[in-house]
């Protein structure tokens, strides 16, 4: 290539940029974590678990008046998972995010690829972000915004393993095709939501070893008010349909209420029931809610004891919580306890109904700004579980079961150009 090609590409590039923005930015955040009782209570044989997980992601954005265009690496790894001298990785770069959209004009947007769903607090679609790999979606998404206060989400997704010549069984633990609409309607001091969503599954009959595609919709709303110092959410989402060869209906309410005190101290309390089935229930209709996609780790307590890759299809639960917060400078503190019960029956070896207590969750979070591109975050939480929660989970309940972290995420600009 002839060295004045050079000039010209630079030159037809800045000229382009005038109207567009190009944006590179990288993420690095590593975490410790002191493991003894996360997840699930630990016994008194076995010993605490210490490690080191990482996530290298790299954000690379185009975007102008009309398109935009966004691609996201990133590596997962944990430190010591391959030798210092390999000669391959364990888990290799992976697209986390790669779509297009396009905008023909201020009411309209198509977009179409690898994206995250984020919606309303969460809790049945968002991006889970303390998961160091996050989640993300291979979708088509539609957005309609006739004015500043209705929004319209339309939004689908085929699944399939290969470029099948044929039908083909669907292996990954993943929905094998999916449909949603959201609606969204702002007024003054509040903000109101409905979700209906569709999610079809593949399923192998035990008696036929046939499979087939099992639907189950999630249907409800999310309602946010704010005025002053207050902010009340709640929400109330029904489940209906099939999975695993089973009847499903379920449902999950929650709200929640938080207070600004002052610039420096807010408070706060919420409720949550996410419905069960009964242990001794081995046939007819499935009570326990799925909260399918949400953003798990944010809800029931940090630990994860409950709806973080578990929980699923057990007796629901009651979750009464209470939070305090500081807030100064670059500090942020939030001390949050919760008080867990089973929604549904919970069966001894004998089959005897116990009580319905799980145990009390105490979580201390704290985050301080190092640096306008660096944040240092650290928790503690402890769980005092019951005889009840050693049945649902094993372990030792009378054992301390507490877990610990702390994580510092690097969040560089590298590169940034704006031009109008």
């Amino acid at each position: 290539m002839k060295l004045y090609i050079f000039p010209i590409l630079f030159a037809v590039l800045g000229r382009g940029l005038f109207a567009q923005e190009l944006n590179i930015a990288l993420q690095l955040r590593p975490r410790y974590e002191y493991r003894n009782g996360y997840k699930t209570l630990l016994t008194d044989k076995r010993d605490p678990a210490s490690l080191v997980s990482q996530r290298s992601r790299i954000n690379m954005n185009f975007e102008n008046e009309k398109l935009e265009v966004k691609l996201s690496f990133q590596n997962i790894r944990v430190w010591g998972d391959v030798p210092t001298l390999n000669t391959s990785d364990r888990n290799n770069l992976m697209v986390y995010q790669a779509y297009g959209s396009y905008a023909p004009d201020e009411k309209w947007s198509f977009k179409l690829g690898r994206q995250e769903l984020v919606y309303d607090n969460q809790r049945i679609f968002g991006k889970v972000d303390w998961a160091q790999q996050g989640r993300t979606h291979d979708a088509f998404l539609v957005t309609f915004k006739p004015d500043h206060r209705h929004r319209i989400d339309f939004g689908l997704s085929v699944s399939s393993e290969n470029e099948n010549l044929s039908e083909e069984n669907y292996g990954i633990n993943n929905y094998k095709n999916m449909q949603f609409l959201w609606y969204h309607l702002n007024f003054k001091h509040s903000a109101l939501s409905i979700l209906a969503l569709n999610t079809g599954y593949e399923f192998t009959d035990d008696l036929t070893g046939e499979r087939n595609t099992q639907y189950l919709q999630t249907a409800g709303g999310f309602y946010k008010f704010q005025y002053n110092n207050l902010v009340v959410s709640s929400s109330v989402y029904g489940q209906y349909g099939e999975q695993n060869g089973s009847n499903v209906r379920a449902w999950n309410a929650g709200i929640d209420l938080n207070y600004r005190v002052s610039d420096t101290w807010r408070t706060g309390a919420g409720y949550e029931y996410l419905s069960g089935t009964d242990m001794n229930k081995v046939q007819g209709t499935v009570k326990s809610f799925n909260p399918l996609f949400g953003t798990n780790h944010a809800f029931n307590g940090f630990m994860d004891y409950f709806y973080v890759g578990n929980h699923i299809n057990s007796v629901g639960l009651h979750d009464v919580y209470a939070k305090a917060g500081y807030h100064k400078n670059k500090l942020d503190i939030v001390l949050q306890p919760h008080l867990f019960r089973a929604a549904a029956s919970v069966l001894n070896e004998n089959n005897g109904i116990m009580k319905d207590y799980l145990g009390i969750e105490a979580d201390l979070v704290a985050r301080y700004r190092l640096y306008k591109h660096i944040d240092l975050s650290f928790g503690y939480s402890r769980m005092f579980g019951s005889s009840s929660l050693e049945v649902l989970k094993g372990g030792n309940a009378g054992k301390l079961q507490h877990w610990a972290w702390i994580s510092v995420n690097f969040n560089p600009v590298i590169f940034n150009t704006v031009h109008n």
